[in-house]
């Protein structure tokens, strides 16, 4: 079982990314905040959190709901393929983490981060920062980060069926806009669509042919 706070006897809120390696689609960030007692209001939510990449669709989906449940406070927010563009991925990815945080209906006194990079973020009408600390693995250390790295995997994926509709030949419903084979060869197939990250290397190749589609 993951711990269940990293600060004792403070409302924490964890924070996650999904989707920052992709070459296409939005990254998406999630903050949960969970009640201390987490391990005895659901058992089987706290014995069953962990990194979502460690899961299966079905089970984060089943987390998911309980997640949503049973947390004091959770938001979902997203930076598009455009504004990954203009701010770049790291950026974006904070970004996003402020804007899930901003949504929260309680205050955290601390904020956890999966990763070893944050920017120091303020609540609405507060004029000093939230302490945090960031926590290489931090998704498959403690509850409420992999809360939220789940809520974030589960949201983009929903998103990137939904696109996969509109453009089918890029696979997006299995590769969710990851650097896959097929991926980047629909890409040189097809071009890159209005969802595709321009300043990536769409085609793993040399830099500048990411620009060959007629930008």
């Amino acid at each position: 079982m993951l711990k269940p706070y990293h600060t004792h006897a403070t409302l924490e809120a964890g924070c996650d990314e999904a989707g920052r390696g992709c070459l296409a689609g939005p990254v998406f960030a999630a903050a949960v905040i969970l009640p201390a007692d987490i391990s005895q209001k659901s058992p089987e939510l706290a014995q069953g959190l962990n990194d979502s990449k460690q899961l299966s669709e079905k089970k984060r989906n089943a987390l998911r709901r309980l997640i949503e449940h049973h947390a004091l406070a959770w938001a979902v927010s997203q930076m598009d393929n455009h504004q990954i563009d203009r701010y770049n991925i790291l950026r974006s990815s904070i970004m996003s983490m402020h804007h899930a945080l901003d949504q929260l209906t309680h205050i955290p006194l601390h904020v956890i981060v999966d990763g070893n990079r944050f920017m120091p973020w303020t609540p609405p009408h507060a004029k000093t920062p939230v302490p945090y600390t960031t926590i290489v693995k931090g998704d498959a250390s403690y509850m409420s980060i992999a809360a939220a790295s789940i809520l974030a995997k589960t949201y983009r994926d929903d998103y990137m069926y939904h696109i996969h509709q509109e453009y089918p030949m890029y696979h997006w419903d299995d590769n969710k806009g990851y650097p896959t084979q097929a991926h980047r060869q629909a890409i040189r197939l097809y071009g890159p669509t209005p969802y595709h990250r321009m300043t990536f290397n769409l085609l793993g190749e040399s830099p500048q042919l990411q620009f060959d589609f007629g930008r």
